[in-house]
């Protein structure tokens, strides 16, 4: 019986329709339903499935426009006997001959590649996965999106881009982002200055096959963008590792001998830092002096949450010779691959060439829902609505960091991104670490793949915010952080072995009301403590979002306590205390280290 073919999911979000309908092609294409064969009345087959006559009958009628089934008058349904004539005869399957062939040795364009993948493929059935680039579909804005793709398909719409030569670009999204992205990054620009490419690594690959070969020195960030560096490599390239710090890529001699530098200046691929502005006109002047091409990658410019975001390279360059690559929300990747270029007209009329010869343009009819996307205001209230949201994650996650790993890791100090560059204590082996958290149900990015020149530090990782929801990293660093210790364990100073002294409730009583403390955060910053005399205290951290908190102490059983008002989660902590000459040391009540200060100043 046909019923026993066709499987109703009651759960599933297709329609009745569509299953069924979809159930039948199948059948027909394979053959379990073949030409010429007749089918169930829609009465009878409707009676099989436990369905309203009325759905199949509309499924029958599509399936007939489609040609996959006919009528006869008096006779009923029947498969269309043309489907087999559009089918090319099946080979017996003795004729195949199914033996392994290697044909490595006839590769010419294979990749030497150094990368590794940064998760599982099924990182979403992890509890606590702290992987960057990855995101859960409830972020996607799937009401806006439906709309600018109705609008962008409407009839008369279809007739103004189905005009457009198959090479050219969809002049209506030039505009969008010409007036709404470009300006943001304080870019002017043209339409015959604008690209429109299949997400920015096509874009990346644009380039490198426009200006690199053999004879071409470029200069990369270390660490940095795998997947850039396998693209020059693969155009034959020599390439100069250039040192990042917490300004950026380094500008110095090394670059002097360059022709064309690659850069991540908004937020450094993988370290997350931002170009300072004096580092930016620095590498401009060195641009200008060596008659070098800056290849400015600028993916993650969305995302700064300190301060106010830097301008492009782009827009500082008065000699016309940064080429600029972003593209949209990668959010949106799933329904829309829309990158852009941003060059000289020259540049980007050569661009086109190319990317007519390999791929064409991205599909006029996705280009126009974007341009939609972008007028009707969405694009901007969604970025809107994932900014507040990741910075959320972005606060979240360093804050956890700074509560339950405040002496044994160090992110430095950063503006933006959505990961955080993690340097844990000098014992810590980085890949065990990630291998052991696996098992945990905790995804941490490990770091070798970024470096290509110097040794991987072995004790940094990368924890990104886009795949994990906010109310998950809490409790998720704090299994990483029991995990970091029982692992550093035999390393890390103990109360028993701790060097100083420990002081008794006396003691206590006489040094700590009124003492100045000072320590580091996590993400580089000072904060500096005073316990008054009355049981109140105080603490300021600097940087670019300088906190202000307020609390109570106490001293019992021979131990300090502490309870600020929202630092610490606002729970009430406990520390064996040991004085060391002008540092304090705070043990927990497992008499494990936790934090060194400096004390600043005592009572007068």
């Amino acid at each position: 019986m046909i019923n026993r073919l066709i499987h109703i999911d009651p759960t599933s979000d297709e329609s009745l329709q569509g299953q069924i309908r979809q159930k039948l092609v199948e059948g027909i294409l394979v053959g379990s339903f073949r030409p010429g064969a007749k089918l169930p009345s829609s009465r009878k087959l409707a009676e099989q499935l436990g369905v309203s006559r009325n759905t199949v009958v509309l499924v029958y009628q599509t399936l007939m426009e489609e040609g996959y089934i006919v009528t006869r008058d008096r006779s009923g349904i029947f498969v269309s006997e043309d489907i087999a004539r559009r089918n090319v005869l099946a080979t017996p399957p003795s004729l195949f001959n199914h033996q392994s062939r290697d044909n490595a040795h006839r590769f010419k364009g294979a990749i030497a590649s150094t990368t590794s993948v940064s998760s599982p493929q099924n990182w979403q059935s992890y509890s606590y996965p702290f992987i960057d680039g990855k995101y859960d579909s409830s972020l996607y804005p799937v009401k806006e999106w439906r709309e600018a793709n109705s609008k962008a398909n409407a009839t008369k719409e279809i007739v103004q881009w189905s005009k457009l030569q198959g090479f050219e670009d969809d002049p209506m999204l030039l505009d969008e982002i010409r007036s709404k992205i470009l300006p943001r990054r304080g870019i002017q620009a043209e339409r015959e200055e604008i690209l429109i490419t299949t997400g920015a690594q096509q874009a990346l690959h644009l380039v490198t096959e426009l200006f690199v070969d053999s004879s071409i020195t470029v200069a990369v960030e270390e660490p940095g963008y795998p997947k850039m560096r396998d693209l020059l490599l693969k155009n034959n390239a020599s390439l100069v590792y250039q040192p990042v710090d917490e300004n950026g890529i380094l500008v110095d001699d090394r670059l002097n001998n360059c022709d064309i530098l690659y850069t991540t200046p908004s937020h450094q691929t993988p370290t997350s830092v931002t170009m300072s502005m004096d580092r930016r006109d620095a590498l401009l002047n060195k641009a200008s002096e060596q008659d070098l091409l800056i290849i400015e990658d600028d993916f993650e410019f969305e995302s700064n949450f300190l301060g106010q975001p830097h301008p492009a390279l782009r827009s500082l360059d008065r000699d016309n010779r940064v080429v600029y690559v972003s593209c949209l929300s990668k959010v949106l990747v799933s329904a829309s691959q829309i990158g852009f270029i941003v060059a000289d007209s020259g540049v980007i009329a050569e661009l086109k060439k190319l990317r007519r010869l390999f791929t064409r343009n991205p599909p006029l009819s996705s280009q126009r829902t974007v341009a939609y996307f972008l007028a009707l205001g969405h694009y901007d209230a969604y970025m809107m609505h994932l900014h507040k949201l990741f910075f959320e994650r972005w606060l979240t996650l360093r804050e956890a960091l700074n509560i339950y790993l405040p002496n044994c890791v160090n992110t430095g100090p950063t503006q933006g991104g959505t990961a955080w560059w993690i340097t844990g204590p000098e014992t810590l082996d980085g890949e065990h670490l990630r291998q052991k958290a696996a098992e945990e149900g905790i995804l941490i990015e490990p770091v070798k793949r970024y470096f290509a020149q110097q040794q991987a530090p072995e004790n940094c990782f990368r924890m990104g915010i886009t795949s994990i929801e906010n109310n998950k990293i809490r409790a998720g660093v704090e299994k990483l952080a029991d995990l970091i210790h029982q692992l550093t364990a035999k390393h890390e100073e103990k109360l028993s072995n701790a060097k100083g002294k420990l002081l008794d409730e006396a003691a206590l009583h006489k040094v700590l009301p009124g003492v100045q403390l000072e320590c580091e955060m996590v993400y580089g910053v000072l904060c500096e403590i005073e316990l008054w005399p009355d049981g109140s205290m105080t603490g300021r951290t600097g940087g670019l979002d300088p906190e202000v908190d307020s609390g109570v102490w106490w001293i019992e059983n021979g131990m300090y306590y502490r309870r600020w008002e929202l630092w610490g989660y606002g729970e009430t902590k406990g520390y064996y205390v040991i004085l060391d000459g002008d540092e304090m040391k705070w043990f927990d009540q497992h008499y494990c280290f936790v934090r060194q200060l400096q004390v600043k100043g005592y009572p007068a």
